[in-house]
């Protein structure tokens, strides 16, 4: 891998890690989502506008439609991850849908995209399931029957889905489709918000609650997710998708790190393991 997509990747790590703890601190479902995609719309439009402006014929009929389905498979990722992380801990969804989703991406790198992995990165997915299963909770999860950890599972098992969704179409965009990494997450975020708007105007007593409790957090994940996202498609560009999806997991160990000491989340020592266990899958997959 190059060595300016391995450090796109781990910044892009550490800005990720960050928003998904602001986005737990939230809670906020819907319409959280709503006015964290309204609030990066607003901040990163004039680089919008200034890149369209450099470059006016960027946009095209096959563009739009890779925007939308983009826009789509994000916005189900963003609510799922919310539903997530208002029934489970951040130590438990946040590792399991990182985890499961680059194991999905590759698998479907290999099948759509024709790449081959060698048997260091089999040895590092198999790595990913048993970090996993040990993010859950281990022995002590399994005979006490927590039902906070079952579901933190299943969501991020179900997030890390629309993860590797978007990963593949994405990864197609930047890399077969030549579409530039800002615009795909800029118009792909337009689309999220035109989606949601319906329901945050039914619902715009809840979203006014929302803003007056949350607006920082809103603030500050409207920034850092469109950065952290345009930071791995930029790598996208440069290294192959079975690399670059799994790499950008090291993710997991700062988000559970965090999770353990900011938050006071149970069985850290346990989750911390599990973390540790899927980074260095991960890091298997990103050299094998």
């Amino acid at each position: 891998m190059p060595a300016l997509a391995l450090a796109f990747i781990v910044v892009a790590a550490f800005i990720h890690a960050t928003w998904n703890l602001l986005a737990k601190r939230a809670a906020g479902g819907a319409p959280f989502v709503w006015l964290y995609g309204v609030a990066s719309a607003l901040l990163y439009l004039p680089a919008a506008a200034l890149y369209l402006a450099l470059a006016p014929g960027a946009l095209g009929p096959r563009t739009w439609a890779l925007f939308a389905a983009s826009g789509v498979l994000h916005l189900l990722y963003a609510l799922s991850l919310q539903r997530g992380y208002r029934v489970a801990d951040l130590t438990v969804v946040y590792p399991v849908a990182r985890g499961t989703g680059p194991l999905l991406s590759t698998a479907g790198a290999i099948a759509l995209l024709g790449e081959r992995p060698g048997p260091i990165a089999l040895t590092g997915a198999a790595a990913v399931v048993t970090g996993v299963l040990v993010l859950s909770g281990g022995p002590r999860a399994l005979t006490r029957g927590d039902l906070g950890v079952g579901r933190g599972v299943l969501y991020g098992a179900f997030t890390g889905l629309f993860i590797a969704a978007y990963t593949l179409l994405d990864g197609h965009g930047v890399k077969t489709a030549a579409v530039a990494p800002f615009l795909l997450d800029y118009f792909g975020n337009l689309v999220r918000c035109a989606l949601l708007t319906p329901a945050a105007f039914r619902h715009r007593s809840e979203v006014a609650a929302q803003w007056r409790r949350s607006r920082a957090l809103v603030a500050g994940v409207g920034a850092l997710a469109p950065l952290s996202y345009v930071l791995v498609l930029a790598a996208a560009r440069m290294a192959p998708l079975s690399r670059v999806a799994p790499a950008r997991e090291v993710s997991l160990l700062v988000a559970a790190v965090l999770g353990a000491r900011w938050q006071r989340e149970r069985d850290a020592g346990w989750r911390l393991a599990g973390a540790g266990v899927i980074v260095l899958g991960v890091v298997a997959l990103a050299m094998g």
